[in-house]
């Protein structure tokens, strides 16, 4: 089984996506301290994501998904490469030969779409995004601040 490719993009999207890019950029300078240099638009990160899953299987869940991020992000690297990707996950101590199997195993795939599903059924149609206690929704990148807000509300709410 083969991970399924990633669908096309509209260019209206591309445009909504690449408009939105420069606050974005200022914002993790001014906030965070961090200079962006993404990877390529348009990649299928579905295979990266399908690699996250493994991980979290062989315990290194966040060490994989920040290096993921941060090679993408900020060392723009195309993420779809299974050479750059397989590079990653070995530097992030996955073991090279069961992180490319895992990247067809079925089991894997399945968890992806489970959560893509889940995804769709919030009506989530970007990242980032969190959801606290399955009902309040953070749609965006936002401040710590903002996110601090949130949880103090969920503890109040229950």
């Amino acid at each position: 089984m083969r991970p399924r490719a990633a669908a096309p993009i509209s260019p209206q999207y591309r445009a909504s996506i690449e408009s939105k890019r420069p606050a974005l950029y200022e914002r993790a300078r001014s906030d965070y301290g961090l200079e962006m240099n993404p990877g390529p638009f348009g990649i299928d990160s579905r295979p990266a994501l399908v690699g996250v899953k493994y991980a979290e299987s062989q315990g290194l869940g966040n060490g994989f998904h920040d290096a993921v991020m941060k090679a993408y992000w900020m060392g723009a690297q195309p993420i779809d490469d299974l050479d750059v990707l397989t590079g990653i996950a070995t530097a992030a101590g996955l073991d090279t030969d069961g992180f490319r199997a895992a990247l067809t195993d079925p089991d894997f795939v399945a968890a992806v779409d489970n959560d893509i599903a889940q995804a769709a059924a919030y009506g989530l149609q970007g990242v980032p995004a969190l959801i606290f206690a399955e009902k309040y929704l953070v749609p965006g990148a936002v401040p710590y601040e903002t996110l601090v807000q949130v949880v103090e509300e969920v503890r109040q709410k229950g």
